[in-house]
């Protein structure tokens, strides 16, 4: 195992242009449940699909009420050493983005800037309109929404609002998409941490840097299906194996 990791540690030193690609993992060591795991929260509350949300004023006010009860916890979260090792590589200059499936922002908080973090499945701690795409802070939804679970409205152009994240059912942000795909062709070293790398579209995407030449590094608590394309893989905590690392 410590030659895996002595392995990881050189693959980053000899890269020029390095892409991470992180999952529910990384967050779950800064205390964020991951939802799709057996008893998380998909499995005791059935997700709201995206239709059914624009359709229903009912499933509006039962997303908000699952999102200020669930908000406690996300605002809590800061940045672990995982967060933090990829920040410091990219103060370096060897990280030129983050592609994330997740939605807390903790990248971004931890120092690597909002026009390299790529969120494939958008992000909570805002919102926006559906129509117009004008964001809304949660302080001002969470405003209307106190009194009597009135539903928020757009400011600007009457539409629904709903928080920056893709839903089941809604479409797969575009111009991520692309970002990500671009980033992993071009990349010399693709390092995806703390992702079961079974949600597709976004799963193609290590396949897709591995496919232009790129090493594949696989960092996850557990067996991924992309284990045999990988040039590597570490079954460790992610925290504690990117600091060790990165020599922070």
């Amino acid at each position: 195992m410590e030659e895996n990791v002595s392995q990881f540690s050189r693959l980053i030193e000899n890269s020029d242009r390095i892409v991470f690609f992180s999952g529910a993992g990384i967050s779950t060591e800064s205390g964020i449940p991951d939802f799709r795991s057996p008893g998380g929260l998909w499995e005791k509350n059935r997700p709201i699909e995206f239709s059914e949300f624009l359709a229903s004023e009912e499933a509006r006010r039962e997303s908000w009420r699952r999102k200020f009860a669930m908000d406690g916890v996300m605002t809590a979260a800061t940045p672990n050493d995982g967060h933090k090792a990829i920040a410091e590589l990219y103060k370096a200059g060897k990280v030129s983005a983050v592609v994330t499936q997740n939605i807390d922002g903790l990248h971004q908080l931890s120092g690597v800037d909002e026009k390299d973090v790529v969120e494939l499945h958008g992000n909570t701690t805002y919102a926006k309109c559906l129509d117009c795409e004008e964001r809304m802070s949660l302080e001002d939804v969470k405003e209307v929404f106190a009194e009597n679970e009135s539903l928020p409205q757009c400011r600007s152009c009457g539409g629904i609002v709903k928080t920056a994240t893709i839903s089941f059912g809604q479409s797969m942000p575009m111009a991520e998409m692309q970002r990500a795909e671009m980033e992993a062709i071009e990349c010399d070293l693709f390092i995806a941490v703390g992702t079961s790398l079974v949600v597709y579209p976004a799963a193609n995407i290590p396949i897709i840097a591995r496919q232009h030449g790129a090493d594949l590094v696989i960092l996850n608590r557990e067996e991924t299906p992309l284990d045999p394309i990988a040039t590597l893989t570490l079954n460790r905590e992610i925290g504690e194996t990117l600091r060790n690392v990165t020599k922070l």
